[in-house]
């Protein structure tokens, strides 16, 4: 799959260079201390770009497969192995072939290794498929080469009829067909459905 990029708001690349300038100037007029100038300019800054309300799509001859969409991305350009954060939340939404959607995900927040071509997701993170299936974990890797979803983190997954828990997941990226590594414990859900006995 391809990724392709829909940002409503334009990166605001090098969005402080203008600051670093007068900050720089200011310095210079004073007394050069190496450490207030580490203090104010931290490496993780030089190199990033900030995108507001950004959505990504990724498509498999041009049918789009999945999207991704957060309020707020930072992409760092600059460091060993580029990256992009997305600190304020991120939803993605996984597709059929015929466009149908089979499973989205929420989490608090995320970050995208673009080399590694895998996205985690951390801290209440929910994963719903089509059939009622729901997964509730704090780490959730997906790997859009192989189209696998998978944790070694405890989970719990809620069916029609049963909750179980455990630790270790995995599953094709549409959620339909999954399995917990090691299950500590399983309970039956009565049918809701079912009109109460009078």
């Amino acid at each position: 799959m391809t990724p392709a990029m829909n940002v409503k708001y334009l990166f605001l690349k090098k969005y402080f260079l203008l600051f670093y300038g007068f900050a720089f100037a200011a310095l210079l007029s004073c007394e050069n201390d190496l450490n207030e100038i580490n203090r104010i300019f931290s490496e993780e800054d030089i190199g990033v770009e900030i995108a507001k309300d950004v959505e990504i799509l990724y498509s498999d001859s041009a049918v789009v497969r999945v999207r991704m969409k957060g309020p707020t991305m930072k992409r760092y350009t600059e460091l060993d192995e580029s990256r992009e954060e997305f600190p304020d939340g991120i939803t993605v939404d996984f597709f059929e072939k015929n466009g149908s959607t089979t499973s989205w995900l929420s989490a608090r927040k995320g970050v995208r290794y673009e080399s590694k071509g895998q996205m985690i997701v951390q801290d209440s993170v929910v994963w719903e498929s089509a059939n009622k299936d729901r997964l509730e974990t704090e780490e959730l890797i997906w790997d859009e080469k192989t189209e696998k979803v998978y944790t070694n983190k405890f989970v719990v997954v809620r069916r029609p009829d049963e909750i179980l828990y455990g630790y270790g997941f995995e599953s094709n990226q549409n959620f339909t067909h999954s399995k917990i590594r090691a299950i500590e414990g399983r309970l039956k859900v009565e049918n809701r459905d079912k009109a109460p006995e009078e």
